[in-house]
């Protein structure tokens, strides 16, 4: 059994999955934050409203419906006189975990998308290498920072959850409470905005698995019902009155499916 499944346990500590995507049909393997996707396509490096950013250290795979919602974001943002969007992890070509740490983007549905929407010049592939965009979050955590979030944030976040496909999505608790605090009139489109820790600088689009991919079940959907605005939210800020806990061992990425062993190890 060991030497069985060896190529994906070297995989998996290697932190990364091959660098060509899986042949053939999609398929998208998982639930959660663990599995594997064959047939991923790429999101280019530049399109209409979005530059991807931090190439080095970031992967740009996905499902050819979230690459085409991505592309759609950008259109629709552009239209909207907004800068252009950079863009952070989408996925490895097949999935699995990435590297540092990035667990949540294994199977071709997620996609990070940062807030910072200040007026910028034309960079460089080396600059946008190296950009670090600015946290949207006071320094005590509590509140969005005005200096940087401000409306088009929230034009942004809106176009994100009218998005085809789109699941929810996550943000750091001080920018879903700037959200209640600011958005007026049509507040439907806030119940896909969810709090989760981090967050600060990126949003983290979930899309729903395409159709006909029966080994990506459905997820419930986000609790609580309604907006998000009420006693829920303010459990995420009462953690931060509470002591730290004790440093543990690294956080292990959660283990791919066993139908995942082939698209991981490259023996498709």
């Amino acid at each position: 059994m060991v030497r069985r499944f060896l190529p994906l346990l070297l995989l998996l500590l290697a932190g990364a999955s091959p660098d060509t995507p899986a042949p053939g049909p999609l398929r998208i393997i998982g639930q959660g934050s663990a599995g594997c996707i064959a047939g991923a396509v790429r999101l280019p490096d530049s399109a209409v409203g979005l530059q991807t950013i931090r190439a080095s250290k970031s992967s740009f795979w996905g499902a050819p419906d979230t690459v085409a919602a991505l592309l759609t974001l950008g259109q629709r943002t552009h239209a909207a006189g907004l800068p252009d969007l950079y863009l952070g992890d989408l996925s490895a070509p097949r999935g699995g975990p990435l590297r540092g740490g990035h667990f949540s983007h294994q199977m071709g549905i997620d996609a990070d998308v940062y807030l910072d929407l200040s007026a910028r010049s034309t960079l460089t592939a080396e600059q946008r290498d190296a950009l670090e965009p600015p946290s949207m979050v006071r320094a005590d955590g509590r509140n969005i920072d005005p200096a940087h979030f401000g409306p088009a944030q929230i034009t942004l976040l809106h176009l994100a959850t009218e998005l085809p496909g789109v699941d929810r999505v996550l943000v750091n608790p001080a920018i879903k409470r700037g959200l209640c605090e600011n958005v007026v009139g049509d507040r439907a489109w806030l119940r896909f905005i969810r709090p989760w820790w981090g967050h600060a600088s990126h949003m983290h689009i979930n899309f729903r698995c395409p159709a006909g991919q029966p080994l990506c079940p459905a997820r419930p959907p986000p609790p609580p019902p309604g907006e998000g605005c009420d006693a829920s939210l303010d459990w995420w800020f009462a953690q931060l009155d509470k002591p730290p806990p004790p440093p543990g061992p690294p956080a292990k990425p959660p283990q791919p499916p066993a139908a995942c062993r082939a698209i991981l190890s490259g023996e498709d």
